[in-house]
C-alpha cells in the first residue's frame, strides 16, 4: 500500500499515459465509445477502491495542491491556440449559428433539469452544470466548472460517462444526417456553406524539450499568480476565490495567445498531458459510488441533446442556416476541437477551419457558460 507522495505521483503519471499510449499503438474501436480520458478515470478509481494507496495527510495535501494549481495552468495553456481575430473573421452567419447553438443548449439544460429534478438529490444540478461546461467547450471546462462549484469527485464519474456516451451517439447522428442536407436546406431556405472560403490555421511546430519546460513554467507561474489575485477578489454565493482563479488564468491565456509567446511550440502537448493528469488525480480521490446515478444522467444527457436539436432546427428555419453549419456548430460545442474537423471534412473540406475555430471559441466560453448554467440550476433547485 502506497503511503508517501512520490510513489503516488509515479502511479498517477503512469496511469495518465497508459491509455493514450494504447490508443496510439493499437487504435482499438472501444476508444470511439470510451476515450482514453474516461478509461483513465475508471482505471485510477478502480485502483483507489482496491486500496493501492491510502489517504495519508501527505497524499491528501498533494492531491489538493495538484488540482488547485494544475486546473488554472491547464486553462491558460488551452487558450494559447485561440485566435480571437480569426474567430471574429468568420462573419455574422457562422457566429450567428454558434450563438443559436449556445442558446439552444442553455435552454435544453434548464428544461431537462426541470423535467428530472424530482429524481435528483439536492446537489443533482452539479453534474449537469459541469456537463454544460464540457458541451460548450471540452473536458477541461468541465473540470474547471466542477472545481468552481465544489462538485464532489465521485460525481465526476457520472459526468464523464454521460459526456462520452451521449457524445458518441450524437457524432453518429451528425454523420448520418449529411445525406439529408439538400432537403434540410430547402426547408430552411438556406444556401449550402460547402463552398465557404476560410483561411487555414498555420501549422504548429512540434514541441521540443526546452519549449515544454518553458510552457510548464509559465503555466505554473500564471496559476500561482491567478490564485493570489483570486483570493483578493470579491466573493458571493456562486463566485469563490477558485472561480476567480480559473477566470483570471483563462483571460491570461487569451492575452498570451495574441502575443509573440503564441509562436512558441509545445503548449498543446503540455495541455493534453496536464488534462489527463488532472483527471487521474481527481479519480484517485473518488469511488464508484457516483456511477449508480449514471442511468438517470444518461437519460438526461439524451434529453438535452434532443431538445437542443429541435431548437437548433427551428433557429435554422428562422435564420436560414444550412445543415452543414448547424452540424459543425453543434459538434464544436458537444464534441470539441478533436472531433469537429473530422465531421467538417466529411461535409466539405473547406469547412474544416470553421470547425476548428468554432471549437476553440467553445473552449474560450465553456467555463463561463458552465458557471451561468450552474447559477440558474442552483437557483431552481433551492
Amino acid at each position: 500500500m502506497i503511503q508517501s507522495v512520490w510513489p503516488y505521483l509515479a502511479v498517477m503519471l503512469l496511469a495518465a499515459g497508459f491509455w493514450p499510449a494504447i490508443e496510439r499503438r493499437f487504435g482499438w474501436k472501444v476508444f470511439e465509445i470510451l476515450p482514453p480520458i474516461v478509461l483513465t478515470y475508471l482505471t485510477v478509481t478502480a485502483l483507489s477502491v482496491a486500496g493501492l494507496w491510502t489517504a495519508s495527510p501527505d497524499i491528501h495535501l498533494a492531491q489538493d495542491t495538484l488540482v488547485a494549481r494544475m486546473v488554472p495552468a491547464l486553462l491558460f495553456l488551452l487558450m494559447i491556440n485561440c485566435d480571437l481575430r480569426a474567430i471574429l473573421a468568420l462573419g455574422p452567419r457562422v457566429l450567428g449559428v454558434f450563438v443559436c447553438t449556445s442558446i439552444s443548449l442553455f435552454t435544453a439544460f434548464v428544461v431537462t433539469f426541470l423535467l428530472y429534478r424530482q429524481w435528483m438529490p439536492g446537489t443533482g444540478w452539479m453534474p449537469l452544470a459541469s456537463l454544460s461546461g464540457s458541451w460548450m467547450g471540452g473536458t477541461a471546462n468541465m473540470i474547471a466548472v466542477k472545481q468552481a462549484i465544489g462538485m464532489s469527485d465521485t460525481s465526476l464519474a457520472t459526468t464523464l460517462l454521460t459526456d462520452a456516451l451521449c457524445y458518441s451517439m450524437w457524432v453518429v447522428v451528425l454523420f448520418a444526417v449529411a445525406r439529408l442536407a439538400p432537403a434540410f436546406n430547402r426547408w430552411t431556405r438556406a444556401t449550402s456553406s460547402a463552398d465557404m472560403t476560410v483561411a487555414e490555421t498555420a501549422p504548429r511546430a512540434p514541441a521540443t524539450g526546452d519549449s515544454v519546460l518553458l510552457w510548464l513554467g509559465l503555466a505554473i507561474a500564471v496559476s500561482a499568480l491567478s490564485a493570489v489575485l483570486g483570493a483578493r477578489m470579491p466573493v458571493g454565493n456562486m463566485v469563490s476565490p477558485t472561480t476567480w482563479t480559473i477566470l483570471i488564468a483563462t483571460v491570461a491565456g487569451l492575452v498570451a495567445a495574441h502575443s509573440p509567446l503564441a509562436r512558441l511550440p509545445g503548449a498543446q502537448a503540455v495541455s493534453s498531458a496536464l488534462l489527463i493528469s488532472v483527471v487521474a488525480v481527481l479519480a484517485s480521490q473518488s469511488s464508484f459510488a457516483g456511477i449508480a446515478a449514471a442511468p438517470l444522467y444518461l437519460v438526461a444527457g439524451v434529453t438535452v441533446i434532443a431538445i437542443h436539436a429541435v431548437l437548433l432546427a427551428l433557429a435554422a428555419r428562422i435564420f436560414h442556416f444550412d445543415l452543414f453549419l448547424c452540424g459543425i456548430s453543434s459538434l464544436a460545442h458537444i464534441g470539441g476541437v478533436a472531433a469537429t474537423p473530422v465531421l467538417a471534412a466529411t461535409y466539405s473540406r473547406s469547412l474544416v477551419p470553421v470547425g476548428i475555430l468554432l471549437a476553440l471559441l467553445g473552449y474560450i466560453l465553456g467555463t463561463g457558460f458552465g458557471l451561468v448554467v450552474a447559477a440558474v440550476l442552483s437557483s431552481l433547485a433551492s
